[in-house]
């Protein structure tokens, strides 16, 4: 056990965590709550399944910090999970903590741990933490009582779940690569796959097999809270022989032990196996290029434990020809080929990358077991036959050190990928089955010498990498296919009342995408230039989003996003970043774009220094209101939710003129008629503040890789500091202004803004696959097709003209696509995909 800094005399000097563990050890309760809070670095956050059953939350999470002498493993109270599904907790963040417990494990010898109850706030980091380089080198703080352990605090969990997904291996506990070592196998005694069917009808024990694996699947994992399985993961393989195919499951225990190490083309000798009936409700790999038998009517299962399988990898030197194994199959398509194959068909592709989105992700539709979520990029490559690039949808495929690092100018492999035909709209998107390979990793791969490889491989040797860097960009909102035309049925976007858009926003957590529609009129219209003119020093940094609405007094705050960034005047003295829904008897505000409010001004860098106390649904009492210094103050005033309740606050009116001050000033404007008559009855308007910088796509840059691949992926589980401490310059690509559009709901009590950002370019990725229709550049009409048409001379429509066709939109029922992602420390993006009236569109009958 590592010395503490109370067994030494000078090492503890200046810690600041020795001082709490002193007064915590000399508690009578096993709590303490701080009357200063505790300032600490995180570096790294953990997560695993809940032990309890039935559980509250799904996930529960350990956090190490540092005072930048010691470092400690800590647990995070479930009641503060929200601030780590929102990302408003993150790795190299300040955490001002203010309530911790001591917690025993009764049912264990010595086994400790410490857990942090209520978190003040959450800061950047103050300057003695800039000096760390290496959080490795921080001694980890080990007493008498509190036990530190490379996996879950809670012993009942042996291993941790990425931060985000759960279909990645993740931390040592997955045994990595290696080549396999020569081997001496027995293959006089084998049966072939074809064989199978009689010794499953039978009690003999089946021979060994010789096998070659043709797909494997990503990771399943069906944990749920309450189970008892150390390793409750799953993974598919078809592998194959020279008499067919058939299906191989990996169960539990095995899989952190082998998945790494089955790729596709290995070849197995397997022994003490079992035969199961094959579960049929499941995808599979479309193997239409080998001409052998598929068996489903059974698989085999590889199991840890009665009886415990034994598997053998082949080194490829060793494999022999006599063993008539099949190679692996593919079937690679060009894209000039992609438009005429059939829809759901699969195909592999390779192309040179030259546009790559950030990753998101969108909740599983599964209704049994915890919440899951699925992580996805878009993607775009070339391949030279046409030059319209592949689109593909991306989803994690269990290679993580790949996925993460998609960038431009790779060379990329995609393997059993799926055609997707909507409308005019062609893309690709991936399977479960589906690998990804990228520049680096093509090595030795059995697909090197398919004839469309070698062919693409010639073409990118007559590319200049100058001219093909000035076609890639990075980023931004994006999302495909787009929308159906105007005279299509919508029956595939369901439509949500603009009062109802609060609590979706609620329920989004950390770069969580999903698109809906909202009915209403366009009730005002507002132009931004972009990039936006600095008019403070404070203005270069995103604005919020405000709703107001009448409250109930009643309701304790929710620990939602939508509830993070909602404020009152007077609650702007006392809000928390993990339950904002503050509460007046009148008038409330919504904040949906940065990590606090200011009185007036909005800006992120005002809110930076001026978070706000939360308030939560544990006490009933109100509390007061805080001292008017304490709001200008550098540190953060946010407490956390689970603190507080609501207070009732008096009345104070919000005059549209504060969210205006919030927001960048218009160059152009226009107002319905009858908004000025009804926007102070509305009871709800979520507006929103200046366009996020991640919302536009950017240059990408050799030199920037890093640090835009950091911004691009999802936010990481570990700091780094050499990486987080980079910036880059910010160069979008052909954007040049953007306009707010104000829907007002059908019975207008409800409000919201949204940002349109028109296509002006080819070099914008949105155009890609997306056909350019002549329209006369009226604003109903940019909205509706999503992009401007070119003048004969070659430039865009100025905004003012576009303004002047407002007027169009006077009492016009229109149906507005919005795309919502959270993309982190309380900024939503809240983007208008498509304008319909409601006059164009067809019921599903056809008729309009």
């Amino acid at each position: 056990m590592m010395e503490g800094p109370s067994d030494r005399s000078d090492s503890g000097s200046g810690s600041a965590l020795q001082a709490v563990f002193e007064q915590l050890r000399s508690t009578h309760t096993l709590s303490l709550t701080l009357t200063e809070p505790l300032c600490l670095a995180v570096i790294a956050l953990d997560r695993y399944l809940s032990a309890q059953h039935p559980a509250a939350e799904s996930y529960s999470y350990d956090l190490t910090v540092t005072d930048g002498r010691w470092r400690i493993k800590c647990q995070l109270a479930d009641s503060l999970s929200r601030w780590v599904k929102t990302c408003s907790l993150r790795c190299g963040a300040g955490v001002l903590v203010s309530q911790l417990s001591m917690v025993h494990d009764e049912t264990r010898l010595s086994h400790s741990y410490i857990r942090i109850d209520s978190i003040h706030s959450v800061v950047d980091l103050p300057e003695r933490f800039l000096s760390v380089q290496d959080v490795g080198s921080i001694p980890e703080w080990c007493q008498d009582h509190v036990t530190q352990s490379d996996g879950p605090l809670q012993l009942s969990r042996k291993y941790y779940l990425p931060l985000w997904i759960n279909d990645d291996p993740y931390e040592s506990v997955w045994v990595p690569y290696s080549p396999p070592p020569d081997v001496v196998i027995d293959v006089s005694r084998i049966t072939l796959l074809a064989d199978l069917d009689a010794f499953f009808h039978s009690s003999r024990r089946p021979l060994p097999l010789l096998v070659r694996i043709l797909h494997r699947s990503r990771i399943r994992y069906y944990g749920k809270p309450g189970q008892n399985i150390d390793f409750p993961f799953q993974v598919y393989c078809e592998v194959a022989d020279q008499s067919g195919v058939m299906s191989m499951v990996v169960w539990n225990d095995l899989c952190p032990e082998w998945f790494n190490r089955l790729t596709v083309g290995s070849v197995l000798y397997l022994q003490q196996y079992s035969l199961k009936h094959s579960y049929q409700n499941r995808s599979r790999p479309q193997i239409r290029t080998l001409s052998l038998m598929t068996f489903h009517s059974i698989e085999i299962s590889l199991n840890p434990r009665s009886p415990a399988s034994v598997v053998t990898v082949i080194p490829p030197k060793s494999v022999q020809p006599q063993w008539d194994l099949p190679d692996v199959p593919y079937n690679f398509a060009t894209r000039s080929e992609v438009d005429s194959m059939n829809n759901n068909q699969a195909c592999d592709i390779i192309g040179l990358v030259t546009y790559v989105g950030r990753v998101e992700r969108i909740r599983s539709k599964e209704k049994t077991g915890p919440e899951k979520f699925w992580a996805y990029r878009w993607v775009h490559a070339v391949d030279g036959t046409t030059d319209t690039p592949f689109i593909l949808e991306i989803f994690s495929s269990s290679q993580p050190e790949i996925f993460n690092n998609i960038c431009p100018m790779t060379y990329l492999v995609c393997t059993q990928m799926r055609v997707c035909k909507t409308g005019c709209s062609v893309y690709l998107t991936s399977s479960t089955e589906t690998q990804l390979f990228i520049t680096g990793c093509h090595k030795k791969q059995p697909y090197v010498n398919e004839p469309k490889v070698k062919a693409f491989i010639q073409w990118t040797k007559t590319l200049k990498d100058s001219v093909m860097l000035r076609r890639t960009s990075v980023g931004g909102h994006y999302c495909y296919p787009p929308a159906p035309p105007t005279n299509s049925n919508m029956t595939n976007e369901p439509i949500t009342a603009v009062a109802d858009l609060k609590g979706e926003l609620q329920s989004l957590q950390y770069r969580e995408h999903r698109r809906l529609a909202v009915q209403g009129y366009v009730a005002a219209v507002q132009y931004h230039a972009w990039p936006p003119q600095p008019e403070t020093p404070h203005s270069e940094q995103q604005e919020g989003v405000s709703v107001r609405g009448v409250s109930d007094t009643g309701a304790a705050a929710s620990s939602s996003t939508v509830d993070e960034m909602t404020l009152t005047q007077r609650e702007m003295d006392s809000t928390s970043p993990d339950s904002d829904i503050t509460v007046s008897p009148k008038r409330r505000r919504v904040q949906t774009g940065s990590i606090g409010v200011h009185r007036q001004y909005l800006t992120r860098s005002k809110m930076q220094s001026n978070r706000q106390v939360g308030v939560s649904s544990h006490e009933e009492e109100e509390e007061e209101r805080q001292d008017e210094g304490e709001l200008e103050s550098e540190e953060s005033e946010v407490e956390d939710a689970s603190v507080r309740r609501p207070a009732v606050e008096k009345e104070i009116d919000h005059t549209s003129q504060d969210v205006q001050q919030a927001a960048s000033h218009p160059t152009a404007l226009w107002e319905s008629r009858v908004w000025p008559l009804v926007k102070q009855q509305v009871t709800d308007h979520i507006c929103c503040g200046r366009l996020d910088h991640e919302s536009i796509p950017e240059k990408f840059h050799f030199d920037d890789r890093e640090v835009l691949l950091h911004h691009l992926n999802l936010s990481p589980a570990r700091w780094t500091p050499d990486l987080t401490s980079q910036t880059h310059t910010h160069t979008p690509v052909a954007c040049t202004g953007y306009f707010t559009l104000t829907i007002l709901g059908l019975n207008q009590r409800a409000a919201v803004d949204v940002q349109f950002v028109p296509v002006i370019s080819p070099d914008d990725p949105r155009a890609a696959g997306v056909p350019h229709t002549q329209h006369d550049n009226s604003l109903l009409s940019c909205i509706s097709t999503g992009q401007l048409c070119v003048q004969p001379d070659g430039s865009c429509p100025a905004p003012e003209s576009l303004m002047c066709s407002a007027p169009q939109l006077e009492s016009e029922r229109v149906v507005c696509i919005v795309d919502l992602c959270l993309l982190g420390e309380r900024r939503v993006e809240t983007i208008c995909s498509k304008l319909y009236r409601t006059a164009d569109i067809c019921q599903p009958d056809g008729t309009p």
